[in-house]
């Protein structure tokens, strides 16, 4: 029986990807690239945003 998850919003910047490794054209000694690793600013690296929280107006 399958069990069901409770959907978590995706983040929009980075569409649910929020950690990349972007290459720099350098080498190392051994020969592998240099990769720069980086996270998305928006979800600070989760992937998900929380839920927008409803603001209370007082008059």
């Amino acid at each position: 029986m399958p069990q069901h998850v409770p959907n978590k919003p995706v983040c929009r910047d980075c569409d649910g990807f929020p950690v990349v490794a972007i290459t720099t054209g350098t080498r190392n000694l051994d020969g592998s690239r240099t990769t720069l690793r980086t996270v998305c600013r928006a979800c600070k690296g989760t992937g998900t945003v929380g839920r927008a929280r409803r603001q209370a107006v007082t008059v």
